[in-house]
């Protein structure tokens, strides 16, 4: 989905070459089968649409997908550029039943990336406002009557720095930033166009995990992970840096 998000434009109506997306996966280490097969698997869950012309197979988005990026972009390119206030929290208690197990499973991944932690079993927080944003996943995935949502704020005794570490691990979130900035902290945007696509593929998919791994918590209540910041200033200013290298590479494998 990184690739494809990252490189598919325009998103409605480019078709890309099958062979070329396997040509390009088996640059960032894929084999042909496990890249065939991928692709096969984004084809059965309607993420990706199969046009076949002869003997040549082309994907294009299909509109589920073309949404899912929307929304991702908009959480990814905003991610850490401004502080979050002390507002109110959005709370989510779920019963899906096991016969719904799919729409379950796809709501917790969801809420991850909207920036939600697990309190205890069913039960899930986030530090701001995202109620319009949970309506519209609960009825996508038609889990309305099995969940109930509520806003609030955290009671003034309320230890929450403790309370956050049980619904993320904000340890692990601060060493995740520190790697970020290690691994890719010595690039720069002058490189070959081979170099370039791998590199800023893999930036891309590296940064798009701390949606669901960082909540943005109000930093008057939690402070901020210490390399936050340079971690985004570095993904952003590298993402834009190797873009026209990276885009000339995948056009030239995938144009046919």
């Amino acid at each position: 989905m990184t690739l494809l998000g990252t490189y598919v434009s325009p998103r409605e109506s480019r078709r890309v070459w099958s062979g070329g997306l396997v040509g390009v996966l088996a640059g960032l280490g894929f084999s042909d089968g496990a890249a065939r097969i991928a692709l096969a698997r984004l084809a059965r869950r309607d993420l990706l649409a199969r046009h076949k012309a002869g003997r040549l197979v082309h994907y294009s988005l299909t509109r589920r997908t073309i949404a899912l990026l929307e929304d991702g972009d908009r959480r990814i390119f905003s991610l850490g550029r401004r502080e979050r206030e002390v507002g109110e929290w959005t709370v989510l208690w779920q019963s899906i039943p096991e016969s719904r197990r799919q729409a379950r499973e796809r709501l917790v991944r969801r809420l991850r990336f909207l920036g939600f932690g697990p309190v205890q079993d069913g039960t899930w927080i986030a530090p701001h406002d995202r109620e319009a944003e949970v309506l519209a996943l609960l009825a996508e995935l038609d889990v309305s009557e099995h969940a109930g949502l509520m806003l609030g704020k955290p009671s003034a005794g309320l230890d929450v720095r403790r309370f956050a570490a049980r619904a993320w691990n904000l340890d692990g979130l601060a060493a995740r930033y520190d790697a970020f900035v290690r691994d890719f902290g010595g690039y720069s945007g002058d490189l070959p166009d081979a170099e370039a696509f791998q590199v800023r593929t893999w930036l891309t998919h590296t940064f798009r995990a701390f949606p669901s791994l960082d909540p943005e918590l109000p930093v008057e209540l939690v402070p901020a992970p210490p390399s936050r910041a340079a971690a985004v200033e570095l993904f952003h200013d590298l993402y834009q840096a190797l873009a026209p290298a990276a885009q000339r590479h995948f056009d030239e494998v995938t144009g046919k």
